[in-house]
């Protein structure tokens, strides 16, 4: 009877601490149709050519010869970026970005030396398809997403790669913040990507200038959310630009994922009218 009931709060502490699919990130829509995923020829084959624009030319198909390339070339110039992708979930998945492919069951898989643009990537499941889309890559970024088998694929964000930086102290430290499971400060107790305050300036200056009504002001925040942290500070400031109450706890809430030093997000309460804002900001916060 003990190890049944030990079993039981063994199997809620997991379910209490599993990360929630779609809690956080952009969801990106599944380009693969239901007859692709049905069909034996989805399942991916090995010996498969592909030619993606903007990737080094593969010379056509040599019919299992190998031809010698005597015009072998070396550091193109067609940009430098980076993709990190994560499957929490067990299994055998294989992931096909542009002409990269990476196949493992520990559900991580990172693609450096990839040129920008719009790169098609599709996920496989012991071999047979379960999704196809395009990612939209930025020189000297590194795009961050999960994909969940019953959810779909979440872009989480976007960062700057400095130097060509291939590592992180912690693999997991790049998906944590995004669903509240981390702090995410690095060891010189700061963010990368985070605002500095001159920065944080111009963009204020910007936001005032360009922006009048509370839909532009929003979508010129949240623009700068995919690629930006900021502090509760700077949160409490944009939230005083907007105008309506209903708009700025939408603003409050959405910028909660995006806070460095969330123990001060009290700052944010000050930029409210009326006290059931403040109230509802307060619950979110709580239950966050």
């Amino acid at each position: 009877m003990k190890n049944i009931f030990m079993s039981v709060l063994f199997l809620v502490g997991s379910f209490s601490f599993a990360q929630e699919a779609g809690k956080a990130g952009e969801l990106l829509k599944n380009e693969a149709s239901k007859t692709e995923m049905e069909s034996p020829k989805a399942k991916r084959t090995e010996s498969r050519n592909s030619n993606n624009s903007g990737f080094r030319n593969q010379n056509g198909n040599n019919n299992g010869f190998r031809v010698k390339n005597p015009n072998y070339q070396w550091n193109q110039q067609y940009g430098y970026s980076e993709v990190f992708l994560r499957i929490p979930e067990q299994g055998m998945f294989s992931v096909e970005l542009g002409d990269q492919f990476i196949s493992n069951n520990s559900g991580r898989f990172r693609f450096f030396d990839l040129p920008s643009g719009r790169i098609p990537v599709s996920i496989y499941e012991s071999g047979y398809l379960l999704y196809r889309t395009t990612l939209n890559v930025r020189n000297n970024s590194r795009l961050v997403l999960d994909f969940f088998t019953n959810e779909g694929l979440f872009l989480l964000d976007s960062y700057p790669v400095q130097n060509q930086s291939y590592g992180f102290n912690d693999w997991n430290d790049v998906w944590n913040n995004p669903y509240g499971n981390s702090g995410g400060w690095n060891d010189g107790g700061s963010y990368a990507n985070l605002m500095d305050n001159s920065s944080f300036s111009e963009f204020m200056d910007m936001l005032r200038k360009n922006a009048r009504f509370d839909d532009s002001k929003l979508s010129m925040i949240r623009q700068q959310m995919r690629t930006t942290m900021f502090t509760s500070q700077q949160i409490s400031a944009l939230v005083k630009e907007v105008s309506f109450d209903k708009n700025k706890l939408s603003l409050a809430k959405s910028m909660f994922s995006k806070c460095v030093d969330k123990h001060k997000y009290f700052l944010v309460y000050d930029a409210f009218d009326f006290e059931s804002s403040k109230r509802e900001l307060m619950e979110f916060v709580q239950n966050s």
